[in-house]
């Protein structure tokens, strides 16, 4: 029996894979398990999105927190839903709701309060705080004080009691001004008039 020919043993798989499973490019920081761990360098569009970004949160950051240029996309949105509330309170029908609504909106307050200076100041002052009529400031109401209870005294008035009707003179868009300026003013205690009425609650 003729002695059989040796076995060659065969090459490790890293010995025998190419050397092109491994460009060389970066430099090799790890190796474990046949598998090499390079420092490659970051491709130059990745790179150039990352600075950009950089810059452009420096950029938003400046504009909007540091010079105040603009109104920062928070403040627009704001500004956008107190609008969107308004002209729906102004659609919808009189309730308290809607009236409270109106009475927060810095526009319809001014609007009111020149309705309010123009017809209503002779008896209740200039800021409310009553000379004839009571003071609307504090927290004593003879008629309600809730926002349509204002409402309804503004647009019928008290004919016995020295106030006229203002509804038909007026319109309705002017006294919601108006009950949204008095709304405003409520428990602000101007001196005035002693309290007269009921608690509000």
């Amino acid at each position: 029996m003729s002695a059989s020919a040796p076995i060659p043993v065969s090459a490790s798989a890293s010995d025998s894979a190419p050397t092109a499973k491994h460009p060389p490019g970066g430099m090799v920081v790890h190796v474990y398990d046949d598998i090499r761990e390079e420092d490659n360098h970051l491709p130059n569009w990745w790179l150039g999105i990352l600075f950009g970004a950089i810059v452009f949160g420096f950029g938003y950051w400046f504009v909007f927190e540091v010079a105040h240029a603009e109104q920062s996309p928070l403040e627009l949105y704001r500004a956008e839903t107190a609008a969107a509330e308004k002209r729906r309170a102004e659609a919808a029908p009189v309730s308290n709701e809607t009236l409270a609504i109106l009475a927060k909106d810095a526009a319809v307050i001014a609007d009111g309060k020149k309705t309010f200076v123009s017809t209503c100041a002779p008896c209740h002052g200039i800021e409310g705080q009553g000379i004839i009529g009571p003071n609307l400031t504090d927290g004593f109401w003879l008629h309600g004080s809730k926002p349509i209870d204002i409402f309804t005294s503004v647009t019928n008035g008290y004919p016995e009691k020295g106030m006229r009707p203002w509804g038909p003179l007026l319109g309705t868009a002017r006294i919601r001004a108006v009950t949204a300026f008095v709304v405003s003013i409520k428990g602000t205690n101007v001196a005035g008039r002693p309290p007269q009425g009921t608690a509000s609650q």
